[in-house]
């Protein structure tokens, strides 16, 4: 296999791993991130009950597998790149393979913008089962969601909220993998080893620690996509926002800050756990596949 077949299908396993990890904890964030304060009493009635933990995972567990697969192979790509640039100049250590924080920053921006291409839908249909009554749904599942939506709106009503998507990946992913590969190179350096000596432990505990950092970030503009991608389409459809712009506006002036951070409990729970996973999935992953 090529190094970028490897990274994609690492890449592949790692996502699996998050959304079966952190599709409880999800499902909580989005639905408390869309309604009005006082909309539930916690998280179990959030969710509606045990089994519907799992509602709308179909859609993730394929979309979100792919674009963990895409986020990898663009920063593995990325990093390649600005490997061989550090060789050219005599720096890096070896191989070039020690990069700079802008150089590991970038790597990130990349995976987050080739990552929203996909993220963007995926996450919209996701968000769009999340919270249709479940009485009277709309939809019956995501094909028939995607069928609905761009019969209706076209390709442009599956990319809803994609403008600040886009801006949520590429500041989130510059954050996430900088933060990750920074303390994987301390660690490389540090103890003298090969990255395939890294412990299993120290991926999901420097996952855990890019987790929070990127949520550090970004939680704010994720619940703004949130609120863009469960609006209706039009004014006819219930649109309320204009705009990402009058969303936030409107936010904040009748809901107040504390509207930009509702939600964030279940994110902070989920997030080790979910980044953790994603990780030790991804270098495990990548282990396999060197050996075959």
């Amino acid at each position: 296999m090529s190094k970028t077949a490897k990274d994609l299908t690492a890449g592949t396993v790692g996502g699996i791993a998050q959304v079966l990890v952190g599709q409880p904890f999800d499902i909580v964030k989005v639905r408390m991130q869309t309604s009005s304060k006082g909309t539930y009493s916690g998280m179990l009635h959030c969710a509606g009950g045990p089994l519907a933990f799992y509602k709308g995972t179909l859609t993730p567990l394929l979309g979100i597998g792919v674009c963990v697969s895409i986020q990898f192979g663009a920063l593995e790509y990325t990093k390649r790149f600005f490997a061989a640039q550090n060789v050219a100049r005599g720096v890096g250590g070896e191989g070039g393979k020690t990069l700079t924080g802008s150089q590991l920053f970038i790597s990130g921006v990349s995976a987050g913008l080739a990552n929203s291409v996909v993220s963007g839908p995926v996450e919209h249909i996701r968000i769009r089962l999340q919270t249709q009554s479940n009485t009277n749904p709309t939809w019956t599942g995501p094909w028939d969601a995607i069928k609905k939506i761009h019969s209706a709106h076209g390709v442009k009503g599956l990319y809803k909220g994609q403008a600040v998507t886009l801006l949520r990946e590429c500041s989130g992913y510059g954050i996430y993998f900088l933060a990750y590969e920074t303390l994987v190179q301390r660690e490389i350096a540090n103890k003298g080893i090969r990255r395939d000596q890294l412990s299993p432990l120290n991926a999901v505990l420097y996952g855990a620690a890019a987790g929070y950092a990127l949520w550090a970030v970004i939680y704010p503009i994720d619940m703004i996509k949130s609120r863009m991608q469960t609006d209706g389409f039009s004014p006819a459809t219930g649109q309320k926002y204009k705009s990402t712009l009058d969303c936030v506006r409107t936010v904040w002036r009748t809901e107040g800050f504390s509207a930009f951070t509702r939600g964030i409990v279940p994110t902070l729970i989920r997030s080790p756990f979910a980044n953790g996973a994603t990780f030790l999935g991804f270098e495990m992953a990548i282990r396999v596949l060197d050996r075959l």
